[in-house]
């Protein structure tokens, strides 16, 4: 995509994103417009913006595109015109991950910080944007259906993108109260509303349940004094804090995990919590079920090819070939993670996961699944999510086809279930159930 410049001026603005957070930086005085105001990665698009938008990240962060950083999505250009400048501006949105909060500042840029993106519109923040900066987030920012549709993401990042779904829109309705007034009642039911949606996003994934229950529960809980219900700054302040403790969590337990990780390791599928486990772990080598149909596990292995924390030999093999793997080439312990966690300590993860672990117990290998508490489900039936039929097969025969997306590991074939709280047994799997149900009755008080 090439920029027509007779159209207006066009620009790229990247926000880059860290555990929720995104970054904002203060331009200086060597820029030629908009000095000392708060924008994005932002660069002027003579050419291919989706060429520009990857050197402003490298020129103005030292972060580098395809390794560092991932682009996420791009958005719809916002075109606008300032009055003052004189000028008609389009500008084109992305949205990047970021692996690292460490940032190398260019002469552009005075200052630099994380933050939630709805300061760019908090009435009580001193900070001075860039015009339409906001309009640009949303256009990339997540949503109900884009956490529906997603396939490449574990559970436990989309319950984080889930709470920024209700971050964001609580953090507009603040906004909106110095043009329409306070609306405790109206702000709640849309919050609500919306809060409902992403609690059946992703039927099978207890934790973005459980996360976002929290979310709106613990608003609920701090309903100022002659409110019925909350209003959105008490929903803005809890899924803020919400984001929080779930990176938390995630982080501590792998932590816990890597503690136990020694020796010759085997897992599959993508899950950023055993990434870190391994991280923090001491493996002298690692197998990686490449993981059908999307073969996740093959981006797996060259992560962890690549990253510097991990000084061992890493090899990928067909989902296939785990049992053969389990049974010669001397497995130490198999890591995974868990989507769910069932209240009897079966675990629901990517389908793979179950042929893996029958196999390890049949060698007597332990197998240890990673996750935090609030992937501990407190629903007692099982909604296994399936892909696409083509991914597997695309023929013209007229085939059926079965393509499940997760499996049930029984609990005997797991060792222990290590989370945030260190391992769970049976009786704690029980009670910190109990702790999520009492989450879950936000909507009747």
């Amino acid at each position: 995509m090439c920029a027509d410049a007779s159209d207006g001026t066009h620009v790229v603005t990247a926000f880059l994103r860290h555990r929720g957070d995104v970054l904002l930086l203060c331009r200086s005085d060597a820029v030629g417009t908009y000095q000392g105001r708060w924008g994005g990665v932002s660069g002027f698009a003579e050419g291919d913006p989706d060429e520009q938008v990857r050197a402003e990240i490298r020129e103005e962060t030292g972060l580098e595109p395809g390794e560092s950083v991932s682009l996420v999505r791009s958005g719809r250009p916002v075109e606008f015109a300032d009055p003052v400048l004189e000028r008609e501006w389009v500008v084109h949105p992305y949205l990047f991950d970021a692996d690292s909060r460490e940032i190398e500042l260019s002469e552009e840029h005075d200052a630099l910080e994380w933050v939630s993106p709805t300061v760019a519109i908090d009435p009580d923040d001193d900070r001075e944007t860039v015009p339409e900066l906001w309009t640009a987030y949303e256009r990339v920012a997540p949503t109900v259906r884009s956490i529906a549709a997603d396939d490449e993401h574990g559970a436990a990042s989309l319950s984080i993108r889930a709470l920024e779904v209700v971050r964001d829109r609580a953090g507009l309705l603040v906004a909106e109260r110095e043009e329409f007034g306070t609306d405790p009642d109206g702000e709640w039911d849309e919050l609500a509303e919306l809060a409902g949606r992403l609690l059946e996003a992703r039927p099978s994934m207890a934790v973005l349940r459980n996360r976002v229950n929290r979310a709106m529960s613990e608003a609920v809980d701090a309903a100022s004094d002659g409110e019925s219900v909350p209003g959105a700054p008490a929903v803005l302040d809890s899924a803020i804090a919400g984001i929080e403790r779930a990176t938390a969590a995630d982080t501590d337990a792998a932590a816990a995990a890597g503690e136990l990780i020694d020796g010759t390791v085997s897992t599959l599928s993508r899950s950023g919590t055993v990434l870190e486990a391994l991280r923090g772990g001491d493996p002298v080598r690692i197998f990686v079920a490449e993981s059908r149909p999307a073969r996740e596990g093959i981006d797996v292995a060259e992560a962890l090819v690549e990253d510097d924390a991990i000084d061992c030999p890493v090899t990928v093999h067909t989902d296939a070939a785990a049992v053969h793997v389990c049974s010669q080439e001397g497995i130490d312990r198999v890591v995974v993670g868990a989507d769910t966690v069932l209240q009897d300590g079966s675990v629901v993860n990517k389908t793979g996961t179950r042929a893996l672990a029958l196999a390890a117990a049949h060698e007597g290998i332990p197998v240890t699944v990673v996750a935090a508490t609030d992937k501990l489900s407190t629903r007692e039936e099982v909604n296994l999510e399936s892909g696409s039929r083509s991914a597997v097969y695309d023929g013209d025969a007229s085939l059926d086809v079965v393509n499940p997306t997760f499996d049930v590991t029984p609990a005997a074939c797991v060792s222990e279930i290590v989370t945030e709280r260190g391992s769970l047994e049976a009786g704690g799997v029980e009670a910190v159930v109990e702790e999520l149900r009492g989450l879950e009755d936000w909507r009747d008080r």
